[in-house]
């Protein structure tokens, strides 16, 4: 899928990093369509194959697509940098959920979208969220979702939703991870089978479920009334889990939705400084 805009890149973090080599390799971006910059220069050696290598500054004026990929604090330093050279006609992409609309648009006037990749981007499978502030155009729009489906999946969200959204595909790999590491260390206890097994088992046994519940269209209702006959073994697992995880459930959303809370909050007073 190829685009005919150029890209900008500031910040060769984790995320700005996964973007570039993902463009470069499949949005058929030339180095001339690339435009990359980090405060810490020595960090983009190995850009170089792929990426013309700038400042903040020139990477914003001359972009078509600007990708802000910094910290929540960090971002209102980087906008300031570039608010007096970025193209008045580009589009200004936020990667952090946390920054209102509002907030940016005190520092910079640019029409502004705000994305959240997940790091299955790195095979391709990113289920991406995407929300446009009001200024941006239908063709804004149409160009950051072509780009971004070269990642993955994209789905637009509301503002307000970005939040929740990020807790169901970007933090969910980690909490997925977290959770099957807790059930194979607790396997390990049960059996003298290496852990090196264990897991091999565990992870095929999970992405295969996944894409058999895609593919049939099945609810996890479905899959387990499938596997959990009535009075059968998996029956008495299923109402472990039933019976005590939601506890867990809830405290995991309270707390990561505070935590958002109070990031947004405090990245919000350092735009009114």
């Amino acid at each position: 899928m190829k685009t005919d805009n150029t890209i900008g890149i500031i910040g060769y973090g984790s995320m700005g990093k996964m973007l570039l080599w993902k463009f470069a390799e499949n949005a058929g971006l030339d180095k001339q369509s690339i435009l990359v910059s980090n405060r810490t220069s020595d960090k983009l050696k190995e850009a170089e194959e792929v990426a013309t290598i700038a400042d903040n500054r020139q990477a914003a004026a001359k972009a078509d697509i600007v990708f802000v990929c910094v910290r929540p604090a960090d971002l209102k330093s980087v906008l300031e940098d570039i608010k007096d050279d970025i193209n008045p006609d580009a589009l200004l992409v936020s990667l952090n959920g946390s920054i209102s609309f509002e907030s940016i648009h005190k520092v910079i006037s640019n029409k502004t979208a705000k994305v959240i990749p997940s790091v299955t981007a790195e095979i391709g499978r990113s289920q991406t969220l995407v929300c446009f502030d009001d200024n941006s155009m239908e063709k804004d729009k149409a160009d950051l979702t072509q780009l971004l489906k070269t990642i993955g999946d994209v789905i637009e969200l509301p503002e307000d939703e970005m939040g929740m959204g990020s807790e169901l595909v970007s933090c969910m790999p980690g909490f997925i991870a977290s959770i099957f590491d807790v059930i194979c260390t607790s396997a390990q206890d049960h059996t003298s089978l290496p852990k090196e097994q264990i897991v091999s088992m565990v992870l095929a046994t999970m992405s295969a479920t996944g894409d058999l519940m895609i593919r049939k269209d099945m609810t996890f209702d479905d899959v387990v009334k499938r596997v959990a006959t009535k009075g059968g073994i998996t029956e008495e697992g299923t109402k472990v889990v039933y019976d005590g995880f939601p506890q867990t459930a809830d405290l995991l959303f309270e707390k990561t939705l505070e935590k958002r809370r109070l990031t947004a909050e405090s990245a919000g007073k350092s735009f009114e400084v």
